[in-house]
């Protein structure tokens, strides 16, 4: 190969590596966001967390009502509606400062926090725990089905975690033909299916 075509191809090791950088670069906000089907973290879940090859920094932490986690030397860090992921990265790069290379891990113990009820008219009325999420329809089975004095085409979803609250219909016997399956709705955190 003479030196022209040499030259020539001399600029291939740096466009390749301009090609790489950018595709990380376009990826990397997708990745700030939890990838669809991620568990999102609510307060009242419990976290193991620890970091490698330092014993002190092994600890089971709840998430507080405003959606809090302290942990050593990270301080303290948003966890509620992010993934563990997420947190997990938020301590890696706080511990930075003080830890060459930390390895963290962070892991569910419990899903306290992702809680939602059925009341009224069903077998077994109370909290559910939903792992990672269920619909109404799923609700009301973990419930034990409605009471023979149960009016299941008028349930209702009220959703009032965040302000101002909304009701939302559900029609038992629509669902369960295969009708308007959009009320079928996957619950959220602090919802509560009433039967009637």
């Amino acid at each position: 190969m003479d030196s022209r075509s040499s030259s020539r191809y001399s600029h291939l090791p740096v466009l390749a590596l301009l090609i790489l950088m950018l595709g990380i670069a376009v990826a990397t906000p997708a990745r700030a966001q939890a990838a669809p089907g991620d568990y999102l973290l609510q307060p009242g879940d419990k976290l193991a967390v620890s970091v490698w090859k330092e014993e002190e920094m092994q600890k089971e932490i709840v998430i507080t009502p405003d959606g809090k986690i302290a942990f050593p030397l990270a301080g303290e860090l948003s966890a509620a509606g992010r993934s563990v992921t997420d947190v997990r990265k938020d301590i890696e790069t706080r511990l930075k400062k003080y830890i060459p290379e930390p390895v963290v891990t962070v892991a569910v113990v419990a899903v306290g926090g992702n809680i939602a009820y059925v009341i009224g008219q069903v077998n077994k009325p109370g909290a559910i725990i939903m792992n990672p999420a269920i619909s109404v329809m799923q609700a009301l089975a973990i419930a034990g089905g409605g009471t023979a004095f149960a009016k299941l085409d008028d349930v209702i979803v009220i959703r009032g975690n965040r302000s101002p609250q909304r009701v939302l219909t559900f029609r038992y016997s629509q669902v369960a033909s295969g009708k308007d399956l959009a009320q079928n709705i996957t619950l959220e955190t602090g919802d509560v299916v009433v039967v009637p």
